[in-house]
């Protein structure tokens, strides 16, 4: 598990020390750094995977991310023509990598010394992983099957668009921890999980998977009650876009690692809410959930999990990201507020939340004489 990032010269930080839980939430104005955190861990996982770790370099470019060249990924008021990560995880293992710039390439060289070999036997760079960027796969009649993606590294894709593969191969098998289970599920096993979780959203939400493997296709069509299936592409955009966030964190294990970019998006506050519920949960189970949001209801579920004592407060970090500028220079300042169990923030940027703030107060009113 990660305990701590530090980005040196890297996009908007100079050099930025963040710290890590079991529920990292990151928040703040657009263009202020925040998916500029997950890149940097992306960075070092599609580098590992094209084998320029732990020896070469950094591939700016790959499945996970596209950064461009070393143009676009060296902070501005940069004093060395370098750009460095430290990574540190929960054991005080340590990895430090620093590479070289060079203007105009797309894989840096590495010129620190090669991080010991253990450091790659973490969840960031192995199958214990799930990434859904924010531009996840939308309703589709039919989806593709990869065998590669699904069965042999247990992946959704990053897009999501695995997902329904995934559910067909493995949608009989049991979810790993209690805490996750939903208390309307018929049952443990991953379908009638995803279905109860859905629930929250669409309520009465059924799948039906059919598998055609000589078109290396599935399709996919959703029911409510009796009623006949639907084909996704008739079904509310949102359904969709959740589903592989749903499944994500009911299939994986404790130690996993899931980075999840706006799962609010597409969901009426209600499932948002909801959605930073079931994080919440996956996170008291030992996985570990990083999220970047705007979503205030988001956040409102993570603190009324804490609240209701299904999050133990010492395992959320939050990070507010905020645009600063001094001598003409910008770059990006990062508070860190408290929660405690209460569910009560202790600083916040002025003037951010404040209407949400007020009616969430009210809601945990009762917490207040405790």
């Amino acid at each position: 598990m990660i305990s701590s990032l530090r980005l040196k010269n890297f996009k908007a930080f100079e050099d930025q020390l963040l710290e890590f839980r079991h529920f990292t939430l990151l928040s703040g104005l657009n263009s202020t750094g925040k998916s500029s955190v997950l890149q940097a861990l992306l960075l070092l996982r599609q580098s590992y995977q094209q084998d320029l770790l732990p020896e070469i370099g950094l591939a700016l470019n790959g499945e996970f991310v596209c950064i461009g060249t070393a143009q676009d990924a060296l902070f501005e008021g940069a004093q060395d023509d370098s750009i460095g990560f430290e990574l540190v995880l929960e054991d005080d293992r340590k990895g430090i990598w620093v590479f070289n710039y060079n203007q105009k390439a797309d894989v840096l060289a590495l010129t620190s010394q090669p991080t010991p070999t253990d450091i790659y036997k973490s969840s960031l760079f192995s199958d214990d992983f799930h990434y859904l960027q924010a531009e996840r796969i939308g309703p589709r009649t039919y989806f593709e099957i990869s065998d590669f993606q699904v069965r042999q590294h247990g992946q959704l894709g990053t897009q999501g668009e695995y997902t329904p593969h995934f559910l067909s191969i493995y949608r009989d098998k049991d979810i790993f921890h209690g805490n996750l289970n939903h208390p309307k599920a018929k049952s443990w096993n991953l379908t009638n999980q995803v279905e109860a979780w859905m629930g929250e959203v669409s309520p009465g939400t059924r799948i039906e998977i059919k598998s055609n493997p000589d078109m290396d296709l599935v399709s996919f069509q959703y029911s409510y009650g009796l009623s006949n299936p639907y084909r996704a592409t008739n079904v509310g955009f949102g359904i969709t876009y959740i589903l592989p966030i749903i499944v994500a964190v009911l299939a994986s294990k404790p130690g996993t690692l899931i980075l999840i970019e706006n799962p609010e998006a597409h969901l009426h506050p209600k499932g948002q809410a909801k959605m930073g519920e079931l994080l919440a949960l996956a996170a008291s189970c030992g996985i570990q959930v990083v999220i970047e949001t705007h979503s205030d209801h988001v956040l409102n579920g993570l603190r009324l999990a804490v609240h209701g004592g299904k999050l133990d407060p010492k395992n959320v970090q939050l990070h507010y990201f905020q645009r600063q500028e001094k001598q003409g220079q910008a770059f990006t300042e990062v508070v860190s507020p408290h929660i405690d169990r209460n569910g009560r923030i202790d600083k916040w940027p002025e003037g951010f939340f404040d209407e949400w703030e007020k009616s969430l107060d009210a809601l945990l009113e009762p917490a207040a004489g405790e």
